[in-house]
């Protein structure tokens, strides 16, 4: 049981970093490439995560953390936009794993949750409404937009989740591996001056 969710969360990695599918999706079709069922346990997130973090450091590692740090100063700058709300990175860009094909996903906690809404119609910043599941596990408004981004030459989405200024209070709580799973632009910076200092040594 243990190897084929292996070899599933192996096959979704692959399709995670190659193509850009987000984890849930990966998982299904991986499990129909591989002629599982549909009744077929998944492997959880944690090991599709180590999976693709495997994935990147034999097939990627020369491309994917000029990649990643790319995306990392597009999601400060957006950041920096939209301070007002208080944006907090969460997803591949701000655990490590993310390509040029990952998307930015950055939590917005607002006191009025149209406020955001309100601030990309006044700058003219032209989006997509939709509803997304939050990290309570209940559906979310999200603001999705495409940005340019300069380093990598090309258009990547960004997706601004809207919360309650409340949820913020939750939010912060370590994952079960003991990790930030979100963090605002001080820790983003913090997070980017580390690797880049590491990187030159």
């Amino acid at each position: 049981m243990e190897s084929l969710k292996s070899e599933i969360a192996a096959t979704a990695a692959r399709m995670v970093v190659e193509e850009g599918l987000e984890w849930g999706p990966a998982k299904r079709r991986a499990v129909r490439q591989l002629g599982l069922g549909p009744r077929t346990a998944l492997p959880d997130n944690d090991a599709v995560e180590d999976a693709v973090r495997e994935y990147l450091q034999i097939f990627c590692g020369d491309t994917q953390p000029r990649e990643l740090a790319a995306l990392r100063r597009l999601a400060a700058a957006w950041m920096e936009r939209l301070a007002l709300f208080r944006p907090h990175l969460c997803g591949a860009v701000w655990h490590g794993t993310a390509t040029r094909l990952s998307d930015i996903y950055l939590q917005l906690f607002c006191d009025d949750s149209k406020s955001a809404e309100i601030a990309l119609i006044e700058r003219g910043i032209a989006y997509e409404p939709r509803s997304v599941m939050g990290f309570q596990g209940e559906p979310v408004e999200a603001l999705s937009l495409s940005s340019r981004c300069p380093e990598l030459g090309e258009h990547v989405g960004v997706h601004l989740l809207i919360h309650d200024h409340d949820d913020l209070r939750g939010a912060l709580r370590p994952d079960k591996r003991g990790r930030q799973p979100r963090g605002d632009l001080a820790a983003l910076r913090s997070l980017m001056a580390r690797e880049d200092h590491d990187g030159r040594h």
